[in-house]
């Protein structure tokens, strides 16, 4: 007769803890989208920062337009001293001598950057204006990345029934202290 009591506890008991989850789970899916990773990548994608925004983790936001407009920044400044020596060299296989970079110092003894220079020179700023686009592209995916790894991690359950804390006690036959780790787990 004991027994069958006993059951009935446990059973009562299990009852209300499965409703209990029920419960939890229920307002977990009204409070995380499970779609909401894949919007906030789209929205990044979209506008690089909107998806922080949708994570509500605005302090990122000039981050990533920092980071952005400085790839930016470097490709166009690039871009424009490879126009000017690109210029400089054709001018100069085209035989004129009225470039920017013929007679610095203006001397009238020729020229004072060789066409191998400039060649090199033209070279350097067109590999760097590659890299700086190549970075940019990869700071606006790891933008993307960004919001949707913010987003999962929104919906990660952090509560006090699973616990891992450092544990510092002291050790009742010889009085040491002692160091460990305390991993709790409440059902």
């Amino acid at each position: 007769m004991i027994f069958f009591f006993f059951s009935l506890s446990v059973s009562a008991q299990k009852k209300e803890r499965d409703t209990i989850l029920v419960t939890d789970s229920l307002l977990l899916k009204s409070r995380y989208n499970p779609l909401s990773p894949s919007k906030a990548a789209f929205y990044s994608a979209v506008l690089p920062g909107l998806g922080q925004a949708y994570n509500k983790s605005y302090w990122k936001i000039p981050i990533v337009y920092g980071a952005l407009g400085t790839g930016i920044f470097f490709y166009i400044d690039n871009s424009n001293e490879y126009n000017r020596f690109r210029d400089a060299f054709k001018r100069r296989l085209a035989g004129f001598q009225d470039d920017e970079f013929f007679d610095i110092n203006g001397d009238m003894s020729g020229p004072d950057v060789s066409d191998q220079a400039l060649q090199d020179a033209q070279e350097t700023f067109q590999r760097n204006r590659e890299l700086a686009l190549i970075i940019t592209v990869g700071l606006y995916v790891l933008n993307i990345i960004d919001a949707n790894v913010d987003a999962h991690l929104k919906q990660f359950n952090i509560d006090d029934d699973l616990t891992f804390q450092p544990v510092i006690f002291r050790n009742p036959i010889d009085y040491r202290l002692s160091t460990g780790f305390s991993i709790k787990y409440k059902f």
